[in-house]
């Protein structure tokens, strides 16, 4: 009773055949190894995440506002001093002033 794979041919591969197939195999590159990593857990509460996101817009529109200021006057009538003057206008102090609510009878 014969062992092994069968031939792929018409015959055995012999030992020097089969040692080349197996370098030019080893040559060949891998298959990209593909490494999942979790995402942390955000742990913040939501009171604590919605005083940071409301920082951070507030941080942003100052950004755009120094933006507007440093623009070129030949720049003034473009659509992107538009699009800053509409971010620069908005009213996001009010946002600062919510306090969400903790939930689940704490005041």
């Amino acid at each position: 009773m014969p062992r092994g794979r069968k031939p792929e041919g018409d015959h055995a591969l012999s030992n020097a055949e089969r040692q080349a197939r197996y370098r030019a195999h080893r040559l060949t590159k891998p298959s990209p190894v593909v490494t999942r990593t979790r995402r942390s857990t955000d742990r913040r509460s939501r009171p604590q995440r919605w005083r940071d996101a409301v920082a951070e817009l507030l941080a942003l529109q100052a950004e755009y506002a120094r933006w507007l200021t440093a623009l070129p006057d030949s720049l003034r009538d473009t659509p992107t001093a538009e699009a800053l003057e509409a971010l620069a206008d908005l009213e996001l102090t009010a946002l600062a002033d919510i306090e969400p609510p903790r939930g689940y009878g704490r005041h």
